[in-house]
């Protein structure tokens, strides 16, 4: 609950022209500190100042992201309700308003630009991967079943890619986040995002050996066709694990065990599919259970399987390596 006296604080902040305007563009989706200032055509010094005052408020939400950092309405805070309806109150016809907006799908439109660029390098790669799994509509319908039709509360998606499994269990989520290491990659999830029309999910930088992400925090995590990148998949899971609320689940989807050598090479694979048995044990190290039956998916050349685990309805603790130098490439 939040007092009278925080609401002040949140109104102080908020009661100037340009923070106005930054309510306005951050609660339409995250912005970097660069793009906010050339949309609001103000210096750098001037609008971190302004956002260091609403972060502290807690009417903006602070998203480190390499050498980036993006904004967003929070949506943590009570006091961000305060945001949303600051920002509804603004008249749709404020001359302001519209030169922002402008602005603001002038920036959507450079994202836009580099995703496709960035797309255009892995262009003649992606179709190699993509025709060695099973059919992407069977593999997320499968999916989708073994998830089952009630809703998944808090999504994390670890090496969310393109993200696309945000976008097929964005209505089945109250909250999803993409964790990608790829900040090109991050580039096409956001411009997907934003094309979808989604606004509870988002995307964040970051490695699957040290997640961004409170202990505790998630219902269901996803790693899907990720963990054969990983030269320590039993860590991945751990710190899967870690990040799961007490019956949170962990759903792994990636490549049974096969013999195509020239993928390492080729497309950097760190592991060659999965047994069932080191699936099972890697739960078992990271303190949850295996759940049910293992889904199988036949292609060509590669079987695809789904393992799920579950956590203890107890909160267990599952520490943060200490120290990790591996990534995900």
């Amino acid at each position: 609950m939040h007092t009278l006296d925080t609401l002040l604080v949140g109104l102080r902040a908020a009661g100037e022209h340009t923070r106005l305007r930054i309510l306005a563009l951050c609660a339409r989706g995250e912005l970097s500190v660069t793009e906010l200032t050339q949309i609001l055509g103000q210096s750098q010094p001037r609008v971190s100042r302004h956002l260091k005052l609403m972060v502290e408020a807690g009417l903006l939400e602070r998203l480190p992201e390499g050498a980036q950092v993006y904004f967003r309405v929070s949506d943590r805070t009570d006091i961000a309700k305060l945001a949303h309806a600051l920002v509804a109150l603004i008249p749709e016809s404020d001359a302001s308003l519209n030169r922002d907006l402008s602005r603001l799908q002038q920036v959507r439109d450079t994202r836009k630009q580099r995703a496709q660029e960035y797309f255009q390098q892995v262009a003649m790669s992606w179709d190699t991967i993509r025709s060695m799994h099973v059919p992407q509509q069977q593999l997320e319908d499968a999916l989708l079943d073994v998830i089952g039709p009630e809703p998944v509360g808090e999504l994390l998606d670890i090496g969310t890619g393109t993200g696309r499994m945000l976008e097929i269990l964005a209505h089945r989520a109250s909250r999803g986040i993409g964790v990608d290491l790829s900040s090109g990659m991050l580039a096409v999830a956001r411009t997907n995002i934003e094309r979808a029309g989604l606004s509870n999910v988002y995307v964040r930088q970051g490695d699957m050996y040290q997640l961004p992400i409170e202990d505790a925090s998630i219902d269901l995590a996803i790693l899907h066709l990720v963990l054969h990148y990983s030269d320590d998949p039993s860590e991945v899971i751990r710190e899967a694990s870690r990040v799961l609320r007490p019956e949170g689940r962990l759903i792994v989807v990636d490549f049974a065990v096969h013999t195509e050598e020239y993928l390492r090479s080729e497309f950097k694979h760190h592991r060659l599919g999965f047994s069932d048995e080191e699936i099972r044990q890697c739960f078992d190290a990271a303190g949850i259970s295996a759940q049910a039956e293992t889904r199988q998916l036949i292609g060509d050349p590669i079987t695809i399987k789904i393992w799920q685990a579950q956590k203890s309805n107890k909160l267990l603790s599952i520490s943060r390596p200490r120290k990790s130098t591996k990534r995900v490439s």
